[in-house]
């Protein structure tokens, strides 16, 4: 995965990705879900006080930029429960 810069809305909605040095603007509207975790692939234990992990991601449709003529491209974001960073896991 990839790492990324995301704005975000007051909501926590995407906004914008930064990408290799190029902004790309959420023109739809994006779609969040959570998954769970295989904690015990990345750790011996599970970290303390959590019964369960969950990753929230997020599916954006972007464009490069300001064009309103730009291609749509499909992004999918996962944002890091411990730290608030973002990853890139897809880009279409």
């Amino acid at each position: 995965m990839e790492h990324v810069l995301v704005r975000t809305a007051p909501s926590g909605e995407p906004v914008a990705v930064e990408r290799a040095g190029r902004e790309w603007l959420v023109a739809e509207g994006p779609m969040r879900w959570f998954e769970r975790t295989n904690w015990w692939e990345q750790q011996k234990r599970m970290p303390r006080g959590q019964g369960r992990i969950d990753v929230e991601v997020w599916r954006v449709q972007a464009r490069l930029g300001r064009n309103p003529r730009s291609d749509l491209a499909t992004m999918d974001l996962e944002r890091d429960p411990t730290g608030g960073g973002w990853c890139l896991r897809l880009a279409a």
